[in-house]
């Protein structure tokens, strides 16, 4: 019998994950060519009756090495697991990218981190895989360690279905994000694009305007395009239909990012709460109006339209 779910950081042996088939990589998104890889770990798991399971490092890389944070997340260390998790996985390893790690050679990574840590079954790695000190080992370096330490590696094969809108890596998706291409960024992950974060208090100029929303600052590091949005809001569990404008207000004050959300069908007081933002659909760039008035005749617009999409 399978054990239940495992997420384990820095772990010395994960527990029920002995001898499990581990999927390696950072995973950032969860897209659609992560969950194909996933979905072979499960499956060669299976044959082999042992745990399937995830290996993945957190801060991402790039932040380490640049020593604060740079990379647009499309999923934070909390999301990643919880999408890794609904894919079927029996555990998550998460391991922590510091200097130690980053200062570990090929062999050593695979013998310190692989074998004695994990004990590990096989490996499942993408085509393009490379690991240890500044990336000295390759997938077929991998494989004859595999042979060497006695664990099956598996190469499989980048995702690339024909007529896709976007590219499925965590790269393009980011850039379709950056540019506002919403669809193609839904169609390579799988789901709607979301954020969470925990509300603020703003200048109230929306309740001013008859549309009050809620506030949240996304980190310095999202690069999602200024505009408006169609989207779900996730309070407590429930879903509601809505309208979010991220961007810096150039109609107020051209202040720091902000992600502003009018919830429809809503009442209640959000402030120090913590909600999730799936982005459905992109209605429009963000503009500056020449008066409040003309802004608020722009947002009933976009509240109408977003309504139409959603049916609520």
């Amino acid at each position: 019998m399978k054990p239940g779910f495992v997420d384990v950081t820095d772990p010395p042996t994960p527990p029920g994950l002995d001898r499990a088939t581990i999927a390696i990589g950072n995973f950032d998104g969860v897209h659609r060519g992560h969950q194909a890889v996933i979905a072979q770990v499960i499956r060669l798991a299976a044959a082999d009756g042992a745990p399937a399971a995830a290996l993945t490092f957190e801060p991402h890389p790039s932040d380490y090495f640049a020593g604060r944070p740079v990379v647009f997340r499309l999923t934070p260390a909390q999301e990643k697991v919880r999408q890794l998790r609904a894919l079927g996985l029996d555990g998550v390893v998460t391991l922590t990218f510091d200097a130690a790690l980053a200062g570990l050679g090929a062999e050593a990574f695979v013998t310190e981190v692989l074998v004695r840590r994990l004990n590990i079954g096989g490996a499942v790695v993408g085509a393009d895989f490379q690991f240890g000190k500044n990336r000295s080992g390759s997938t077929e370096y991998l494989q004859d360690a595999g042979e060497r330490h006695g664990f099956k590696v598996t190469v499989l094969e980048k995702v690339a279905p024909k007529d896709e809108l976007v590219p499925l890596s965590s790269s393009a998706i980011r850039t379709a994000l950056e540019s506002g291409a919403l669809a193609g960024a839904t169609a390579a992950l799988g789901r709607p694009y979301a954020v969470e974060g925990k509300v603020q208090m703003g200048q109230q100029l929306g309740r001013q305007l008859g549309v009050p929303t809620a506030n949240v600052a996304l980190p310095s590091t999202n690069r999602l395009a200024f505009g408006v949005y169609v989207v779900r809001v996730y309070i407590e569990g429930r879903r509601y239909g809505g309208v979010a404008s991220f961007g810096v207000r150039p109609s107020v004050d051209n202040g720091p990012p902000l992600l502003e959300t009018h919830i429809l069908n809503y009442r209640g007081d959000l402030y120090g709460e913590t909600i999730r933002v799936e982005f459905v659909a992109w209605l429009r760039a963000e503009a500056k109006f020449a008066t409040l008035d003309a802004l608020k005749t722009e947002m009933g617009r976009d509240i109408a339209r977003a309504k139409a999409m959603l049916g609520d």
